[in-house]
């Protein structure tokens, strides 16, 4: 390690800390600024992982280039490939015009993706072909474009157990992962931390100063040494970012300027705050959400299953209902055109217990036959024998009339 060079770089990002573990990862950014490796930063939330890439950059080959560093988390799944890959006119409803997305912007730079970790799977193999090939198209298009991007990424996401899961490729992990730089949480730092507090205390107290042009300004907050040894046992879940917090809290709020534990903890939480998704409910022990989309899609699921079973519902009930309402349906005899002569028809009895025998039915239906065939005589000499105007006096179809022409040998007689 140049310990000379690492100092230097320190100072000129204003990296306050003298911990192994700071100037390790300082160090490893500075080896590797002069490859086109892929590098990969670990580390929790707000322990300062967007310097190393600063580093990288600035002390690269590519420095005379475009630096982009996007935040892949905060980019929703459906415009994320636009964001990243461009898209061409047309491509999408409110595609009105051509993108060029990062990778072509950067093209010749540097890319940094913060939040890796939380690209979709899709996305995931769109940029596993990019660092393999240093190809990528589109949305939208089917062209392939050329680009020469400097990768470093970044999570704090625990990569070996998001790969278990299914949520991340494995080789895309490896691919990223060529150059691994792990930045410490600030628990780790030990002496960093009080450190870091009377930075953000001057910081905080020059910036007042500027602001309100406070000629009589309070006196500097500092810390007794029993103090600072509570902060060097803290926990620290929120890292510098919460050390930032609590500084400008101790320091705009509290009336004493000489801060002891007993006025400390009343601006830090004894328990910290777990980082961890509550559970929704002990049903859901056995099954853990993840993230917030893997969620939204449970929920959109059930919906969708709801809505499935009020259609079926609803439409049983229609159908009972129509069934329930539906008119019966009674067949009525066909009635034909008579003339004013009177026939003999037979009538059904009157009484409740009187039905027809199957005799008296034939008989009936044999003086209906015959009641029908004398019609259809009387409408053919009517009309002299023209079947077109008889089928219309009869109000039958000409088709009808010749088939009850033929059923009663009417066509052999001389009509």
């Amino acid at each position: 390690m140049n310990t000379s060079d690492v100092q230097a770089q320190k100072r000129r990002y204003g990296i306050v800390g003298n911990s192994e573990g700071l100037n390790h990862a300082v160090d490893i950014a500075l080896q590797v600024a002069k490859t086109d490796l892929s590098v990969l930063i670990t580390g929790e939330s707000g322990v300062g992982k967007e310097i190393i890439p600063r580093i990288i950059h600035d002390n690269s080959l590519r420095k005379t280039k475009k630096y982009f560093a996007v935040n892949c988390g905060s980019i929703p799944e459906g415009t994320i490939d636009s964001e990243l890959f461009g898209h061409e006119k047309g491509a999408f409803t409110g595609a009105i015009g051509e993108r060029e997305g990062y990778f072509g912007a950067a093209n010749g730079g540097t890319l940094f993706l913060d939040e890796v970790g939380e690209l979709p799977l899709a996305t995931q193999a769109r940029l596993l072909r990019v660092l393999e090939t240093g190809e990528y198209i589109r949305v939208g298009s089917s062209d392939v474009r050329k680009t020469d991007v400097r990768i470093v990424a970044a999570t704090n996401v625990n990569m070996a157990q998001a790969i278990r899961d299914g949520r991340f490729r494995e080789d895309l992990f490896y691919r990223l992962n060529t150059i691994p730089v792990k930045m410490p949480a600030l628990r780790e730092r030990g002496d960093d931390v009080v450190l870091l507090f009377k930075k953000f205390v001057n910081i905080h107290e020059k910036l007042n100063e500027i602001i309100e042009a406070q000629k009589d300004s309070p006196d500097p907050v500092e810390l007794t040494e029993a103090a600072q040894e509570r902060l060097k046992r803290y926990s620290w879940p929120g890292n510098v970012r919460q050390l930032k917090n609590v500084t400008e809290q101790i320091s705009i709020l509290s009336p004493e300027r000489i801060i002891t534990p007993e006025i400390l903890s009343g601006y830090i939480p004894e328990d910290p705050v777990t980082h961890d998704i509550v559970p929704l409910n002990k049903r859901n022990e056995g099954h853990s959400f993840e993230n917030e989309r893997e969620l939204l899609y449970k929920i959109l699921f059930d919906l969708r299953n709801d809505v499935t079973e009020l259609k079926k519902l609803v439409h049983g009930q229609r159908v009972e209902r129509e069934r329930s309402s539906a008119p019966q349906v009674v067949e009525q005899p066909i009635t034909y055109y008579q003339p004013d002569v009177a026939y003999p028809v037979a009538h059904a009895a009157k009484g409740a217990d009187e039905f027809q025998t199957p005799e008296e039915y034939v008989e009936e239906a044999v003086s209906l036959n015959d009641v029908e065939r004398q019609m259809i005589v009387r409408a053919l000499e009517k009309n002299r024998g023209k079947r077109r105007k008889a089928a219309q006096e009869l109000n039958i179809s000409e088709r009808t009339l010749y088939r009850k022409i033929k059923e009663y040998g009417l066509d052999k007689e001389d009509l």
